[in-house]
């Protein structure tokens, strides 16, 4: 390189929160510093606050009528048109992966692209599969149907991707809208994520995302009042486990626990089971 040659250096970049359709910076002004496997600056990521995380809410709250109403066909449209966004930026997502320490980032992209697809297979069946016609002693029918639970507060693994698809995939196929507290050692695929998100057909508002800190924001959204359910799979200490569980007990959400998943192995449906209410209707029989 001769001497008079410009050296160029990189945009260091701070990367945003994703609330209501829109990438807000923390009320906080906070952000904190995202590094490498090998502890290599990458970039900055905003620190959520309360307040961000009360915003997050009440944006899932606004979208959940919208999107809890839509017709399952169409929720499955969406899901696989973010496969294939997710699919289309590919090389961006193995190149975050393998940032983050990942040894097979390429598979592991893939299969989040498959198990979107997968969920979206699922969004007009599963309702079949966990509903049922109920045989009653008298002339009536009785009817039990799915319906979602309402808004979903969700600690994503440390898996920072095929992780964070399986966690926030089966909350929104069935109807629910949610709020993801991202993992907080790799945020950057679940801030790409939220990209594809917004450049999808995924209303506004269906899935927020929040970076920082675990320990402060999980158990806020355990104890807000409009938060229907928490999964805390991504919490990996015991005690901010069990102080989630406590806080979600204020208003008796549905709390699913922490847990280490195989998240190569098929997912089943417990997990979009998990977050469904069943109502049951009784209608007379015709004469």
């Amino acid at each position: 390189m001769s001497k008079t040659e410009a050296v160029r250096l990189a945009v260091r970049k701070t990367y945003k929160l994703y609330i209501g359709g829109a990438f807000p910076r923390s009320e906080s002004g906070r952000s904190y510093a995202v590094t490498s496997s090998k502890g290599d600056f990458l970039a900055n990521a905003s620190k959520a606050s309360r307040k961000d995380a009360r915003d997050a809410v009440s944006a899932a709250r606004k979208a959940f009528p919208g999107w809890s109403g839509a017709t399952a066909y169409n929720r499955g449209q969406i899901l696989y048109r973010i496969a294939e966004m997710l699919e289309g930026r590919r090389a961006q997502f193995v190149a975050e992966l393998t940032e983050a320490g990942a040894k097979k980032a390429g598979d592991a992209v893939d299969a989040a692209v498959d198990r979107l697809v997968w969920y979206a297979g699922w969004s007009d069946k599963i309702t079949s599969v966990a509903g049922a016609a109920n045989p009653v002693a008298g002339p009536y029918f009785n009817i039990s149907t799915p319906e979602p639970t309402g808004v979903v507060a969700v600690v994503a693994p440390a898996d920072p991707l095929l992780g964070l698809v399986s966690v926030v995939a089966p909350v929104i196929v069935t109807g629910n809208t949610c709020v993801v507290v991202a993992s907080e050692r790799a945020p950057l695929p679940s801030i790409t994520l939220a990209e594809v998100l917004a450049t999808s057909d995924l209303p506004g508002g269906v899935v927020n995302v929040l970076t920082g800190s675990v320990k402060e924001i999980a158990p806020w959204l355990a104890a807000h009042m409009d938060v229907n359910a928490v999964d805390l799979t991504g919490v990996a200490d015991d005690d901010l486990a069990v102080a989630c569980e406590q806080a979600a007990a204020e208003n008796l959400k549905r709390v699913l626990r922490p847990s280490a998943p195989d998240w190569s192995a098929d997912p089943g449906l417990k997990r979009m089971t998990a977050f469904l209410e069943t109502k049951t209707v009784w209608h007379p029989t015709g004469f």
